[in-house]
């Protein structure tokens, strides 16, 4: 079963209608994954395919995505939330690398921690669920930049 029919089943299994709006919202999402958009990023995308949708219909379609857990919702320090699509399948939810200076994220597919969450299980007796990751720096175009001046 792909991303859309998945979310589709539970968004209707949860009591909610996939309403035109909605659906524009999750095609915008899964479209651009990998890119951690803002609602004010995704409003606009939406209103490629959905021009006369506003601002407060995506923030509450987003808002019920993320109640749903179909949304991760990352905070990277630059004063507006980012979503990205959730996938339940994973074992483990992927790193991030933020660029301080141009904003830039960069995702690390392999799970850093692994062997630390054995470590803190064994010794605290704590079951780990989840875990995030975020790394601050300059990425290599930035530090190009920086190292010219």
């Amino acid at each position: 079963m792909d991303d859309m029919e998945r979310i589709k089943n539970l968004v209707r299994d949860k009591g909610y209608k996939l309403t035109p709006q909605r659906k524009a919202t999750l095609e915008t999402i899964l479209k651009n994954t990998g890119r951690h958009l803002s609602t004010e990023e995704i409003f606009w995308e939406v209103k490629k395919i959905c021009p006369d949708i506003g601002l407060a219909t995506v923030y509450r379609t987003i808002l019920l995505l993320d109640e749903l857990n179909i949304l991760d919702k990352h905070n990277f320090e630059d004063g507006r939330y980012r979503y990205e699509l959730n996938h339940p399948d994973q074992d483990h939810h992927h790193h991030h690398l933020i660029c301080s200076k141009c904003g830039k994220v960069f995702e690390v597919e392999e799970d850093l921690l692994e062997d630390l969450e054995h470590k803190i299980e064994h010794n605290f007796n704590f079951k780990i669920t989840n875990h995030k990751v975020q790394f601050f720096g300059y990425c290599s175009e930035c530090l190009e930049e920086k190292d010219s001046d």
